[in-house]
């Protein structure tokens, strides 16, 4: 599975503290073999975020993604990268 990154993700990962980028890392491993897996929570969201679905890196911080599919293979598209009150305010 592909895994491409917005430009805010990116900025909002470069200002996460240092232990958050850390857990990032192996989370994003972990989804990349099964984003299906428990310890990701993975789940759809509703509202401000209908149609995406949202990944958990600690108790606190989410990842927010999107779903795609090109004629080679499915991708998604992290789009941000906050703690639960930070993204869903």
């Amino acid at each position: 599975m592909r895994i491409d990154y917005t430009p805010l993700f990116l900025k909002q990962f470069r200002k996460a503290p240092i232990d958050i980028q850390k857990t990032y890392g192996t989370r994003i491993a972990l989804f990349a073999s099964n984003p299906s897996h428990p310890l990701l929570r993975t789940h759809k969201l509703i509202g401000e975020y209908e149609g995406c679905k949202s990944i958990n890196i600690t108790g606190d911080w989410r990842a927010i993604y999107e779903e795609y599919t090109d004629v080679f293979e499915p991708y998604v598209v992290f789009l941000f990268l906050g703690t639960h009150s930070q993204l869903y305010k």
